[in-house]
């Protein structure tokens, strides 16, 4: 399994409520996370996510595009919130000689109503 499969399926398995399982199958030693509302180690990580899923257990996510080169993923996506809201994000993904996931760094943005052209967000 490439990296780009292994960073789409921790990615989405966490999304979908098993955070848990998704840092047992594809996190090395640590997990250094970046994203500032998300403290750092995977336990925090999979607390985060499990609250997530049971706050908002109807979201999904759609996996646009994607890049791999040497340890690092990058994975474009789309994600839907029960409430309609929808947002873009970009992940970054450190992987390292076991091919784990060890670090991880993101964007995201709302998609807006309206756009100054036509070239939407995906």
């Amino acid at each position: 399994m490439k990296n780009t499969e292994k960073a789409i399926e921790f990615y989405r398995m966490a999304y979908l409520g098993e955070p848990r399982k998704a840092v047992e199958l594809y996190v090395g030693e640590e997990y250094i996370q970046h994203n500032p509302i998300v403290a750092d180690g995977k336990e925090a990580f999979i607390q985060y996510f499990e609250r997530m899923h049971t706050k908002y257990p109807e979201k999904s996510i759609e996996f646009v595009r994607h890049v791999e080169q040497g340890g690092l993923v990058a994975l474009h996506t789309h994600q839907t919130w029960p409430d309609g809201d929808q947002y873009v994000t970009m992940d970054f993904f450190r992987f390292d000689q076991n091919d784990k996931i060890v670090e991880h760094w993101d964007a995201i943005q709302e998609v807006p109503e309206t756009m100054a052209h036509d070239n939407g967000m995906f």
